[in-house]
C-alpha cells in the first residue's frame, strides 16, 4: 500500500465516520485531557505525573525538572546549553517528547532539546518510561516524555505571575491567564527566560564561563469551544525563539552562537456520540536554526524542515469493559539547509489498540502498529501489557513490545559526519513493575530489559577532539531497574512529603577486541542515579531540600578510565512565604548547588558553584 492510499482511507474513515453519529446527547467532562490514550493505554507501563507543586519548585527548563524529580540521566552541555537525556540506558533520540498528543522531537537531531522547553507553559508534564512506538511512532524507546495543555470547562478566570532573578543576572517572567465558561476555554502563557550565565568556576576563581550567556522567548495558547453537546473544537498553538552563546572549552576557543525558532500549531475536532469518540488532528511543526561557527562573522549555516500531519483517531466502547482504538495518521516532512538539499520523508501508519478490564482486579491492554515509509520498508511493531490486583496495597505490572527509529536529517546529511547508508533501528523490551501503595504511601520498583539491533548513536573519532560521526552499533542491551517513592503525612497544620527515585541501569555495545567479544557500557550512562526530595509546609510558610546523585560515566566507547567523568553530589535548598489572604501572594528563594560541588556532565562543560535566586509568585 502506497502512502497516497493510506492518506485516502484515512479521509475516507474520516467522512464515514463523521456522517454516522447519533442525535443523542452525551455530556462532555468538565477537564478536557490533551492526550487521553496516554492514560487508557499505558496501564502496564510506569507513569509519573508531576504536577504544579513541583514544577514551580524548579528552574524554568525541563532539563532541571527531569534531573531532580525522575530516573532520567541528562547530557547537559553547561547550564542553559543543549541537553539530551539518556533513559533506561538509550540515546537522546529514543527519548519522545509529546506535545498535546503530537511527537515534537527534531527531524534534524531526532531528539528535543530540553533546555529549549519551559516548564511553567503547560499544566501537567507526564514521565512514561519503556517503549511507546505503537502510539508515538519513531523515537519512543527509551521512553516518552508528555506536555499537556489540558483544559477545563467551567466559569473560572485566573491569573498567574512569575518573576524570578538571580545570580549570573538571571532572569525568569512568566504570565499566565485562564479564562473559561461551561461553553469555551482559553489559556494563554508568555515566558522569558536570559542570563549572561558568566559564573565562576567552583574552585578556580580565575576562570570564568565565557561565551555562555543565552536568552529565550515562548508563547503558547490554548483554545477550546463546545459547539454542542457532542463536538469540541480544540486549537493548540506555540512558538519558540531563542540565541544561546555556546560556552567556551578552553580561553583560546572561538566563540559560537546558535539561533533556533520553533512553531507549532494543532486543530483538533472531538465528536462524541453513544459508544463513538472519533478525533481529527491537523498539525504544523516549523523548525529552523542558524549556527554561527564565529559570532564577529554574518556566515552561518541553516536548516528548515516542514512538517504536516493529519491523525484521525476513532475510540469504541463495545461495553462498559472493553474499549478499542483505531488510528491513522499521515506524517510528511520536508527539509533544506546547508547540508541538505530539499529532502523529504513520507510516513504513514495505522494502529489498533485494544484495553479490556477483565476483572476488577484484572485488565489487560494490546496493540498494534503498521508502519509505511517511503525509505525504510514497512515495520511492524506492537505492544502487550497486563496488571493485576493481589491485594489492596500490592499490583504487579508486565509489558512486552517492538520499537523502532529511523535515520533522522543530520544522521543521513550533516556535512562531513553524515551517513547514508545507515540503517533503522528496532528494539524488543520487556519489564515487570511491583506496585505498593496506601492512603499516604507508594512505592513501585520496575525491572526492564531491552535488546536493540542496528542501534543509531554518535561517536567520538578513534583521535579524539570535538569530531563525532555517526554510526550503527549491531547489537546493545539495556536493563536494570527503577525505584520511584512517595510518602505523605500531615501532623496539625505541618505537613511532610518525601519524594525519591533510584535508577540502577546497565547499557552496553557488544564489541570485538583482540578477537574476542565484550560488552562495554555506552558512553554517558551512569551505572546509578540518585534523587530525592523533601517537602515542609506549615500554614504560610513553604520549605524543600532536593537531591541528585549522578554516578561516573564513561566518554569513549571502549570505557577509557582516563576519561571517565567523575560522580557528583548537587543539594538544593528553598523556601517562601504567602502573603496572600484570599489569593495567593508568594515571595521565596532558592539556592542551587549548596555544597559548591565542583562538576561537569560532559568533559569540560563545567557547571556553576553555589547560586542564588528570588522569586514572586502572584495568583489572582
Amino acid at each position: 500500500m502506497t502512502l497516497k492510499k493510506l492518506f485516502a482511507i484515512c479521509l475516507l474513515l474520516m467522512c464515514q465516520m463523521i456522517s454516522a453519529q447519533t442525535d443523542s446527547i452525551n455530556k462532555l467532562k468538565e477537564v478536557i485531557v490533551s492526550d487521553s490514550n496516554l492514560k487508557k493505554y499505558s496501564n502496564s507501563q510506569s507513569v509519573q505525573v508531576l504536577n504544579d507543586s513541583i514544577i514551580n519548585k524548579n528552574q524554568s527548563s525541563l532539563t532541571s525538572l527531569l534531573n531532580y524529580n525522575t530516573v532520567i540521566y541528562f547530557k547537559e552541555n553547561g547550564l542553559g546549553m543543549t541537553s539530551g537525556p539518556s533513559f533506561r540506558g538509550t540515546t537522546a533520540a529514543q527519548t519522545a517528547v509529546i506535545w498535546n498528543g503530537i511527537n515534537i522531537n527534531s527531524q534534524f537531531l531526532g531528539q528535543t532539546d530540553f533546555n529549549t522547553i519551559g516548564t511553567r507553559d503547560f499544566n501537567s508534564i507526564a514521565v512514561k518510561a519503556g517503549g511507546g512506538s505503537v502510539l508515538y511512532g519513531s523515537s519512543a524507546i527509551g521512553g516518552s516524555i508528555h506536555l499537556n495543555n489540558d483544559l477545563e470547562f467551567k466559569k473560572d478566570f485566573s491569573n498567574h505571575l512569575f518573576f524570578s532573578a538571580g545570580s549570573y543576572d538571571t532572569y525568569n517572567a512568566n504570565y499566565r491567564t485562564m479564562v473559561s465558561s461551561d461553553k469555551y476555554s482559553l489559556q494563554v502563557s508568555f515566558s522569558r527566560n536570559s542570563s549572561e550565565n558568566d559564573f565562576k568556576y567552583p574552585g578556580n576563581s580565575d576562570q570564568r564561563n565565557s561565551n555562555g550567556e543565552y536568552y529565550n522567548t515562548s508563547m503558547n495558547t490554548t483554545f477550546g469551544y463546545k459547539i454542542d453537546s457532542r463536538n469540541v473544537i480544540k486549537v493548540y498553538s506555540q512558538f519558540y525563539d531563542s540565541e544561546r552563546h555556546f560556552s567556551l572549552t578552553t580561553p583560546t576557543a572561538s566563540k559560537t552562537k546558535y539561533d533556533d525558532f520553533n512553531t507549532r500549531n494543532l486543530l483538533e475536532w472531538e465528536n462524541k456520540s453513544d459508544r463513538f469518540t472519533s478525533k481529527v488532528k491537523l498539525a504544523h511543526i516549523g523548525e529552523s536554526y542558524k549556527y554561527f561557527s564565529d559570532i564577529n562573522s554574518e556566515l552561518f549555516t541553516y536548516g528548515k524542515v516542514e512538517t504536516s500531519i493529519i491523525k484521525y483517531d476513532l475510540a469504541f466502547d463495545v461495553n462498559n469493559k472493553i474499549k478499542l482504538n483505531a488510528i491513522v495518521d499521515y506524517n510528511r516532512n520536508k527539509g533544506y539547509g546547508s547540508s541538505i538539499n530539499n529532502v523529504k520523508r513520507e510516513i504513514g501508519s495505522a494502529s489498533l489498540l485494544l484495553s479490556h478490564l477483565v476483572t476488577d482486579k484484572w485488565d489487560y491492554n494490546g496493540s498494534i502498529r503498521q508502519e509505511i515509509t517511503d525509505n525504510y520498508g514497512n515495520p511492524f511493531l506492537f505492544s502487550l501489557g497486563t496488571r493485576y490486583l493481589f491485594t489492596d496495597f500490592y499490583r504487579i505490572k508486565f509489558n512486552a513490545s517492538k520499537n523502532f527509529r529511523m535515520p533522522t536529517y543530520n544522521d543521513l546529511f550533516w556535512e562531513g559526519s553524515g551517513n547514508p547508508d545507515l540503517k533503522p533501528e528496532t528494539s524488543y523490551q520487556a519489564e515487570i513493575g511491583n506496585e505498593f501503595f496506601t492512603k499516604n504511601f507508594s512505592l513501585s520498583v520496575t525491572a526492564y530489559y531491552n535488546s536493540i539491533k542496528d542501534l543509531l548513536r554518535w561517536v567520538p573519532s578513534q583521535g579524539g577532539g570535538d569530531n563525532w560521526s555517526p554510526e550503527n552499533t549491531k547489537k546493545v542491551r539495556a536493563y536494570g531497574a527503577e525505584v520511584l517513592l512517595e510518602w505523605r503525612t500531615k501532623i496539625d497544620n505541618h505537613n511532610f512529603t518525601l519524594n525519591g527515585t533510584y535508577a540502577y541501569t546497565v547499557s552496553e555495545s557488544k564489541q570485538l577486541i583482540s578477537g574476542e567479544l565484550v560488552y562495554k557500557q555506552l558512553i554517558y550512562v551512569p551505572y546509578h542515579k540518585l534523587t530525592g526530595a523533601v517537602s515542609y509546609n506549615w500554614k504560610k510558610v513553604s520549605s524543600y531540600f532536593q537531591y541528585l546523585y549522578n554516578g561516573d560515566v564513561y566518554s569513549t566507547p571502549f570505557n577509557n578510565p582516563a576519561t571517565r567523568v567523575k560522580d557528583y553530589n548537587v543539594g538544593n535548598i528553598g523556601a517562601d512565604y504567602d502573603f496572600g489572604k484570599k489569593n495567593s501572594y508568594k515571595i521565596g528563594f532558592q539556592i542551587f548547588n549548596i555544597w559548591n560541588e565542583n562538576y561537569q556532565p560532559v568533559i569540560s562543560r563545567q557547571m556553576p558553584g553555589t547560586n542564588y535566586t528570588l522569586y514572586i509568585n502572584l495568583n489572582f
